[in-house]
């Protein structure tokens, strides 16, 4: 069984919860025990919706022949039979078959290293087992679980609610209801509708506000989300931006070459040529010319650039994003651990204006380490490190947390909210309020001293003790008694200290030599933020607060934003505010969040990057990347890759269109000038495949080039086929002609039979493209001034490249098949110098650029 509800479980909304507890046999308060928990998923099976599969293999296989390009290459060889080459045809036909074969498994090896990274970042839930919440897999809950939810907890199962604070559910997905729905715990009608059951929170619906406890009702495919299987958010293959273009590329491509093969046709024809030898030509000019296998080809070299980055602890959620993190030019971070460890020791106590060592609290501050425990909903090893914080400083002041919770048992919560940053919980005629600083003092009146006395608070001496914590780099909080008909009593400050990650140093400062400008957006005090942010390696001078972003004429905002890298005390609605006013000034802006208020900002980010580890659902849902370490050096290390991803797609251009346009330039001078044709359509299919699998996807593992992070980031507006690249395919694609068509021409002088001198022209052909893949490399600078290291894929790609050469020039079936001849020592030779000219004429052409690039004259243009 994959799925499970108990009988009734559509009516659940109209029991009461001790009804629905009954029916359900389970203790609301101690949920179920291990061996029933265990007993029940073998009855009702895993909690998974099972979407219906894809496409099966056949018909993915079928697909690849789904290209207007392959029905062109079809009818050439349907027509090249029917005019009585029927080796020409069935070479073809094989071309096209082994087109296929390469396509699917390539496509099925992208789509299964996909699905194994969608299965990195598990889904989990906290469930209250044996009297004790744990985190477990989603999958592993039960109809009678007794699940815990919070904001940004994504609903793992059908649930009764049982207790709700504050609680409020966004359930768009399911009823479309824009507004998120407030909970209750009070039964409905049995005929309400699902958006009206205010006593029920479903599957796949994201908690927004508050706090609840929950019975699971149904799970898997009996939820009320797999019951309209449609609606569940199934990956789908989104054609990125990149691949649009070149697909749009292809058919303008396309077009004009049709345009040009019938133009030949009819030129050849009216000189006399033979209809038949003709069509054969143009057909040759097509096949040659058309790149189709390049947007394939892009789509392969972005699906490696995931599984690069999944192994640098980045988990890329949309295909889109390999191409876009390449050019990202600012980088908007949060502060707790992702630039700092996430590992809270508290320091220092203050009160009355008077800090206070922790070791010396217990008797001075005892109040204020009691609140700090009872405001609190840690353990020691377990829960929020700021929490878990709290109650390590209880234990070294001398108290025992555990005493404390037993004498003072919690009978309500007030629970954090980004928008009051407070969290309140009472303990029958007292509750303790915790936050802020700023918050909590400004509703406080009087404050506690050192002995118990009460008095007026100090707020001057409270803003000096404070400001001095903050600038130290600690992060502050304070405390209040709140009684009823009484203002609140402040009782203290606890001040923890989270050290940076002594990687987030190095990662900040290879951010800026790479162009990246790095901005710190944090909740916390502007002290703090400016101690952190010098201790990683930012300008810490200026520090704008949420406060101050909200006073900013419209007019300044962007110049204020644009000038400034480190935001405090800023709220998540503002962290969409900063990254609109980037986006405003032309950047490309990667934003890290992992609140559910965070979700707008990562959603509008160009990159989304959310945290794995200590991130809520909502953030994971709304992003492009998840980091499995929350790591600001994985952000850096995903830039790293996504630009050498990027770098390779660029070589992987260079490479391919020389080669295409070269063979039908090659087949259209010959038209023109009446000539025999240097190269037929079989060979010229052949080149195509061999070269394009063997040598081209070689490119696509290139490692990254040294120096990548120090050249700045692409300019968001950059084509992909800016000058310098189309410079350098027209100069290939002209040496790939004069070296074909030249060894075609010269080989009869030599005795050369027609076969001999076309089987040279195949290898020249080959050869020139073996040596322009040593210099794509690296396109912008001699090949052996930035050697990118050792690379087995492309040595591997050559030494097949070479073996299939000799195969086809040697091998008797071959020759039948592809119309070539064994040949000498001397056309080897004018291979290998044709090969050797090319690579010379490439590397001088970069050489020659970089120094036009780089000197006075270029300086004075970018002036200009």
């Amino acid at each position: 069984m994959n799925a499970g509800t108990v009988t009734g479980a559509a009516e659940f909304h109209a029991l009461p919860v001790a009804a629905a507890a009954e029916r359900l046999g389970v203790d609301p308060a101690r949920g179920l025990n291990s061996e029933e928990a265990e007993a029940r998923l073998g009855r009702y099976g895993d909690n998974v919706v099972r979407v219906p599969a894809g496409p099966g293999p056949i018909r993915r296989f079928l697909a690849q022949f789904h290209n207007p390009l392959i029905y062109v290459l079809l009818l050439a060889g349907v027509v090249t039979w029917v005019f009585g080459g029927h080796v020409d045809a069935g070479v073809i036909a094989g071309v096209v078959l082994l087109n296929a074969v390469v396509g699917f498994v390539q496509e099925s090896r992208a789509q299964r290293a996909l699905e194994a990274l969608s299965k990195m970042v598990p889904v989990e839930t906290t469930v209250v087992r044996d009297g004790v919440p744990q985190r477990v897999p989603a999958a592993r809950l039960v109809p009678g679980d007794v699940v815990e939810l919070a904001a940004g907890d994504r609903v793992p199962a059908d649930v009764r609610l049982a207790e709700v604070h504050l609680a409020e559910v966004d359930e768009s997905a399911l009823t479309g209801e824009s507004v998120p729905v407030v909970k209750a715990t009070e039964p409905v009608s049995p005929s309400a509708p699902v958006a009206d059951r205010a006593g029920c929170a479903y599957s796949g619906t994201l908690v927004t506000r508050g706090q609840a406890r929950g019975l699971v009702t149904a799970t898997g495919g009996e939820t009320q989300l797999g019951g309209i299987q449609h609606l569940v958010a199934t990956a789908e293959v989104v054609p990125t931006p990149l691949t649009r273009k070149l697909a749009r590329f292809s058919r303008q491509l396309s077009v004009v070459i049709v345009v040009v093969a019938a133009a030949a046709f009819v030129l050849g024809v009216l000189r006399g040529s033979p209809a038949p030898e003709m069509f054969t030509a143009v057909v040759a000019l097509a096949v040659g010319a058309i790149p189709e296998g390049l947007p394939a080809a892009v789509a392969i070299v972005l699906a490696i650039g995931v599984v690069r980055m999944s192994r640098r602890g980045a988990i890329v959620r949309h295909l889109p994003a390999v191409e876009t993190l390449g050019g990202t030019t600012v980088i908007c971070t949060d502060k707790t651990g992702t630039l700092t460890r996430n590992r809270m020791t508290v320091t220092t106590l203050a009160a009355a204006g008077s800090p206070v060592p922790v070791a010396e609290a217990g008797e001075t501050l005892r109040e204020c380490l009691v609140a700090g425990v009872l405001c609190n909903d840690a353990e020691l090893e377990e829960g929020d490190p700021t929490e878990s914080a709290l109650l390590g400083s209880a234990i070294a002041a001398g108290l025992d947390p555990a005493a404390i919770r037993a004498a003072a048992p919690r009978t309500d919560t007030v629970p954090f909210e980004s928008e009051t940053r407070t969290m309140t919980t009472f303990h029958g005629e007292v509750a303790y309020l915790k936050g802020a600083v700023e918050e909590v003092a400004a509703r406080c009146e009087a404050e506690l001293v050192p002995g118990g006395e009460v008095r007026p608070i100090d707020r001057d001496a409270l803003d000096r003790v404070h400001g001095s914590l903050t600038a130290r780099g600690l992060r502050v909080l304070a405390f209040a008694r709140v009684t009823p008909g009484a203002a609140p009593v402040l009782l203290g400050l606890q001040a923890m200290h989270d050290p940076p990650r002594p990687e987030a140093l190095t990662a900040v400062a290879a951010c800026r030599s790479a162009g990246i400008d790095v901005k710190m957006i944090t909740g916390d005090h502007a002290g703090t933020a400016r101690a952190i942010a010098g201790e990683v390696g930012l300008a810490s001078g200026r520090v704008l607060t949420g406060a101050d972003l909200a006073s900013l004429p419209d007019e300044q905002f962007d110049d204020a934003v644009a000038a400034t890298q480190v935001f405090a005390r800023v709220s998540p609605g503002q962290k969409l505010q900063l990254v609109q006013a980037l986006q405003r000034r032309g950047h490309v802006v990667a934003m890290t969040g992992d609140g559910v208020n965070d979700a707008p900002a990562l959603r509008r980010a160009d990159i989304g990057v959310a945290m794995g580890a200590g991130g809520t659902d909502a953030a994971r849902q709304a992003a492009d990347m998840v980091l499995t370490d929350d790591d600001f050096a994985s952000i850096e290390a995903a830039v790293r890759v996504g630009r050498g991803v990027f770098d390779n797609l660029r070589k992987f251009i260079a490479w391919t269109l020389p080669a295409n346009i070269g063979e039908g330039m090659v087949v259209l001078v010959a038209i023109l000038l009446g000539a025999t044709l240097p190269i037929v359509p079989v060979q010229i299919l052949w080149i195509n495949m061999t070269t394009a699998v063997f040598l081209g996807l070689t490119l696509a593992f290139e490692p990254t080039e040294r120096g990548i992070m120090g050249r700045p980031p692409r300019p968001p507006d950059r084509p992909l086929f800016t000058g310098s690249l189309l410079r350098r395919v027209v100069l290939v694609s002209l040496l790939l002609v004069v070296a074909a068509f030249g060894a075609f021409r010269l080989q009869p002088g030599l005795g050369a039979s027609l076969a001999e001198a076309r089987t040279t022209a195949i290898n020249v052909f080959v050869g020139v493209q073996a040596a322009y893949l040593l210099g794509c490399r690296s396109l912008d600078r001699p090949v052996v001034c930035a050697w990118p290291g050792h690379s087995r894929m492309f040595l591997l790609g050559i030494g097949l490249t070479a073996g299939l050469q000799l195969l086809l020039t040697y091998v008797p079936v071959m020759n039948s098949w592809f119309h070539t001849a064994p040949i000498g020592l001397v056309s080897w030779l004018w291979v290998l110098g044709a090969a050797v000219v090319a690579f010379a004429v490439v590397e001088a052409d970069k050489l020659l650029w970089s120094r036009l690039s780089t000197g006075p004259a270029a300086a004075r243009r970018r002036n200009r």
